[in-house]
């Protein structure tokens, strides 16, 4: 596991790599990495070359001590190809993936509290996909993703991707899938990134980058003005978060505006001239 830092400090034109940590737990690959109130959370994938079964233990990375451990919970899902997605601070939602068999489309949840997996159920009205496999999830809020990337079989890959969007509700333990209108170059191992566009009243849109042939990046969803809202500490402000924390603090949120009783959402962690912030992102049907 290595980390990009700025290269001559902060005001450095370039960045370099520089590994954190060498551990035989992190050998995989096709498995998901996602951070979650200052750890990092590693499940599935294939763990030697040649092999077809994907694994289904669970790694946590502590990166303030340096420490790989695996996680004694029971009953994790067998997965590769998939994503995973923190929520609410607490659970960690592994979406679609390969178990080995076929390409899945349904939930399972770390709650990382309570130290259990979770086989999240589908809601009423739920219309999944075909199956899916080397997606992205991207998270609007604690209760929608955005789901992108290849669904079923080959031929369905030649004709076009479908864009999913993932309603979760954490306290009942369901999900419900609904396909939105608009479809994409079909895509598999691909990166989303939620941007915020330039000006005054900025919007945000989700863009996708690679695999396919095609070298340009494409929007998967547009959101206007207010819709979505995003917090970046400042360079040089004197309001910061405490070290490898995965949730705002009380200074930041005020420093933020975020509305009394928003259900705030870490994006990511950030580093600024070396010393590591937070990201909030929230979205104002959270305030409902």
């Amino acid at each position: 596991m290595a980390v990009a830092v700025p290269q001559g400090g902060a005001g450095g034109s370039g960045w370099t790599w520089r590994p954190v940590a060498g551990d035989a737990l992190l050998a995989r690959a096709f498995h998901s990495c996602t951070e979650l109130r200052g750890r990092f959370y590693l499940v599935g994938g294939v763990l030697a070359g040649g092999v077809r079964e994907p694994s289904s233990d669970t790694v946590v990375f502590d990166p303030a001590a340096g420490l790989a451990v695996r996680v004694g919970a029971r009953g994790g899902p067998r997965r590769s190809h998939h994503d995973a997605v923190p929520v609410g601070g607490r659970w960690l939602c592994v979406v679609g993936g390969w178990d080995g068999s076929r390409r899945l489309a349904t939930v399972a949840a770390l709650d990382t509290e309570r130290g259990v997996w979770e086989a999240w159920t589908a809601a009423a009205g739920n219309c999944p996909p075909a199956g899916l496999s080397s997606h992205t999830c991207t998270r609007l809020s604690d209760r929608e993703l955005r789901v992108a990337g290849r669904e079923g079989g080959t031929r369905t890959q030649r004709r076009y991707g479908s864009i999913y969007t993932l309603r979760l509700d954490p306290r009942a333990h369901t999900y419900c899938y609904k396909e939105e209108g608009c479809h994409t170059v079909s895509r598999s191992g691909h990166c989303a990134a939620l941007l915020q566009t330039p000006g005054p009243h900025p919007s945000h849109q989700l863009l996708l980058f690679g695999g396919c042939n095609s070298a340009e990046p494409e929007v998967a969803g547009h959101w206007s003005h207010g819709k979505i809202k995003a917090f970046f500490l400042p360079k040089g402000g004197t309001t910061c978060c405490p070290p490898f924390d995965g949730t705002a603090c009380k200074a930041c949120e005020q420093w933020a505006g975020v509305p009394a009783g928003a259900s705030g959402t870490t994006a990511s962690l950030m580093f600024c001239g070396g010393a590591l912030c937070c990201a909030v992102w929230w979205r104002n049907s959270d305030q409902s």
